[in-house]
């Protein structure tokens, strides 16, 4: 089964990362954003609790890690990995306990890429628990101690109908915004 393209959002805000950086993809799933941050020319670490699905990614720009990242506490769940990350992609994923371990694994400057669903989601399908949902403006208060680059909330149609929030932020100053890549659709329609 093919797996869905990257995120546009994804494909937006990953040109903030320093060139040639280090990037945490994590709970990467099958791989499509481990895929795109190597192509982009990053070094990926990319975690899971299942990695069948990177392993094949595997070499000398790619660490791949089997991490379940919600036994213990949550302070230690990112201690295996190094920190001074220049970019964190999450996607489809959310243990509200990481959001203080994530931004303190950002180096400064560190860009963070983060998109999930939201209250509201239950009407379309899964995840319908609300503790798999974010509340309104969640994210951005999560991160407000970072830079908030963007920041968009509500429905879209793809790659499948859903309720989801999106982030982009930078550990430190605002820089550069980056130029809009492949969005040739509207606002939400991603």
């Amino acid at each position: 089964m093919d797996q869905p393209p990257p995120s546009a959002w994804v494909r937006r805000f990953a040109p903030l990362i320093r060139s040639g950086g280090r990037v945490l993809d994590l709970a990467a799933g099958a791989g499509r954003h481990t895929r795109l941050l190597l192509d982009m020319g990053f070094a990926v670490t990319a975690i899971d609790r299942d990695i069948a699905g990177l392993r094949a990614l595997a070499g000398d720009r790619c660490e791949i890690r089997a991490i379940d990242l919600e036994a213990g506490p949550p302070e230690s769940a990112l201690a295996p990995l190094a920190s001074d990350y220049d970019g964190i992609v999450v996607t489809n994923y959310l243990h509200r306990p990481l959001f203080a371990s994530i931004a303190a694994a950002l180096a400064p400057g560190g860009v963070l890429i983060y998109e999930t669903f939201a209250i509201g989601n239950e009407r379309f399908g899964r995840p319908r628990n609300p503790d798999f949902l974010l509340r309104p403006g969640e994210l951005a208060e999560a991160f407000a101690a970072l830079t908030i680059v963007a920041f968009e909330e509500g429905e879209v149609t793809r790659p499948r109908p859903a309720v989801v929030q999106r982030l982009a932020a930078v550990s430190g100053p605002l820089g550069k915004l980056p130029a809009v890549v492949g969005l040739n659709r509207g606002v939400g329609s991603e």
